[in-house]
């Protein structure tokens, strides 16, 4: 299922979190070679985990993580403005319509559906939250992983060739992907919305729709 926890949430979730964490050190540290602090309990965190970010996590059936994404708002200090503004010729990101969404991963024990899940839970947030767009960076295998969930990004700015290429961009998710998104999760639109209203309507005051 997909939960939506703000990180002072974590804690009321601590396998979740920690499977969350490491498997994040397992794909960005050990697979991906990024240059990343991992704490000695395996976890890996940055700065913007403690800034209160949103999580959308695919949860697997016993309680560990199975894929996740980070969302901040551009109004206030986000990665894509803090380290790569040059992408967009050094002009900020900043609108109170605009998430930066940020550390999309996925479990080496997650089945297909974890990033179509992913997928769905971006488009739930852009709705509840009426939002227009997020922006993320991203390299060219990220390009092919929004590709193949049906979701291409509106370039701004791009910097390197090939494998080493890197780029900024916004992207959207419009009703006509839910569809499709929701026939690959295996779920129909009205579980979605119960599982983002379970998620935050209790917290956070959320107009889900009918």
């Amino acid at each position: 299922m997909l939960r939506y926890l703000h990180a002072a949430d974590l804690a009321r979730h601590p396998r979740l979190a920690h499977s969350m964490f490491t498997d994040r050190a397992d794909q960005f540290a050990r697979r991906l070679g990024w240059d990343v602090s991992v704490s000695d309990s395996g976890e890996e965190r940055d700065a913007y985990d403690a800034q209160n970010p949103l999580y959308a996590i695919w949860e697997l059936p016993d309680g560990r993580h199975g894929g996740s994404m980070r969302f901040l708002p551009t109004t206030g200090r986000t990665m894509v403005n803090d380290h790569f503004a040059f992408l967009n010729d050094g002009h900020p990101i900043e609108s109170p319509f605009i998430w930066e969404c940020t550390r999309f991963c996925i479990s080496p024990r997650a089945d297909h559906r974890a990033a179509p899940a992913l997928a769905l839970a971006a488009g739930e947030l852009m709705e509840a939250h009426s939002l227009t767009q997020f922006v993320a960076v991203f390299d060219a295998r990220m390009e092919r992983i929004y590709r193949r969930m049906g979701l291409t990004p509106e370039v701004l700015g791009r910097r390197g060739t090939g494998s080493a290429a890197i780029g900024v961009g916004l992207w959207s998710m419009d009703a006509a992907a839910f569809a499709p998104t929701l026939a690959r999760v295996g779920i129909s639109r009205a579980t979605s919305r119960r599982w983002l209203a379970a998620s935050l309507s209790p917290l956070h005051d959320l107009a889900i729709p009918a």
